[in-house]
């Protein structure tokens, strides 16, 4: 349980990253109708992970539940690992 609910934290602070570049990218204009099939396409995908997470978990499913939320909470551990290493390490990248 602790595990489903650990995945379920990182997978909703990512998709709340997500939602934020969207927002700044419609203000500022990068977000266009030519790419907005991609963007419906990663908010309707991370969405669809989070939902069906929260109701295979309420359905008795946990372990499943938690395998589809560690499709994507994986990546962003180690992406948020990666950002954590190049900030307390400060490499020199000449």
């Amino acid at each position: 349980m602790l595990l489903f609910r650990t995945f379920l934290l990182v997978d909703a602070v990512a998709a709340a990253v997500i939602v934020y570049f969207f927002v700044v990218g419609v203000d500022d204009g990068s977000v266009s109708s030519f790419n907005a099939g991609v963007w419906a396409a990663t908010l309707a995908g991370v969405t669809a992970v989070l939902v069906s997470g929260w109701r295979l978990n309420a359905a008795g499913k946990s372990g499943l539940a938690t395998a589809l939320l560690a499709i994507m909470a994986l990546p962003a551990l180690a992406f948020g690992l990666f950002v954590l290493l190049l900030v307390v390490t400060q490499p020199n990248w000449n």
